[in-house]
């Protein structure tokens, strides 16, 4: 395998969900490619405000479209370069360890359950997405006084994890790597908002032919094998190159 001689360091802001499938993903392309890629992880809509703070960044990975939609419109990526690669599911989440039976949304307004992680729904992809589920089946007044917003899915993840909620929303890629929770209940796709995971190139890229390329092995059939493997859900733009 040859090298290239100039090999750049490709930086990508992405969604904390995505980082054992990036950073698998990651490690077969810096050896075909020369490339080294750097993460940045967190929750989008905080990434969105470092991007904008003058973060040196090649690609952004969201967690939803809104967030995206945020970037472009603070004239922050190349707006022909964006594409929505990934879909996933959400699920309820307990501690492995847990009595508690929550085995139904309107289980979450039981008194046993005391409180409940989300993230926040003003800033991280997962809390707006678990909002919208229980808005649309009528049960967020019933149960908002019982929500501890956290900063990324992963905030939610070590909350229940620790023992310090009775539940979480997180993504059901997010449930199948920790075992220290039980998923509870999957939410029904049908219940739940679109849940969409869109990636672009920025406009002030520091290094945009290389993060183009990489792009597009992002969206091809080897880091969808991952993505897959991982529990993503490909959408109809990636896995097919």
């Amino acid at each position: 395998m040859t090298v290239p001689l100039h090999a750049e360091k490709i930086s990508v802001s992405a969604a904390a969900s995505l980082t054992e499938s990036l950073q698998e993903i990651a490690t077969v392309y810096q050896k075909q490619s020369g490339d080294t890629i750097v993460f940045n992880f967190g929750a989008s809509g905080p990434l969105v405000r470092q991007i904008e703070a003058g973060a040196p960044a090649d690609l952004f990975f969201s967690a939803d479209e809104a967030k995206m939609n945020d970037a472009e419109t603070k004239d922050l990526l190349i707006k022909s370069s964006r594409r929505s690669l990934l879909s996933n599911l959400l699920v309820v989440v307990t501690a492995s360890d847990s009595p508690l039976k929550v085995a139904a949304p309107k289980d979450l307004g039981s008194p046993d359950v005391i409180r409940i992680a989300v993230g926040d729904p003003a800033t991280v992809p997962v809390g707006t997405y678990a909002k919208a589920w229980l808005t649309k089946l009528s049960l967020w007044s019933a149960v908002e006084k019982k929500i501890v917003p956290c900063e990324s899915v992963r905030g939610v993840l070590a909350a229940v994890e620790s023992g310090n909620v009775e539940a979480g929303i997180v993504y059901k890629t997010d449930a199948a790597i920790s075992k220290k929770v039980k998923v509870a209940f999957e939410v029904a796709a049908a219940d739940a908002p679109p849940i969409s995971y869109p990636l672009a190139l920025l406009k002030d890229a520091p290094h945009p032919a290389s993060a183009r390329k990489f792009m597009v092995y992002l969206a091809g059939r080897e880091a969808g094998q991952v993505f897959t493997r991982k529990g993503f859900i490909l959408l109809p733009t990636a896995g097919k190159e």
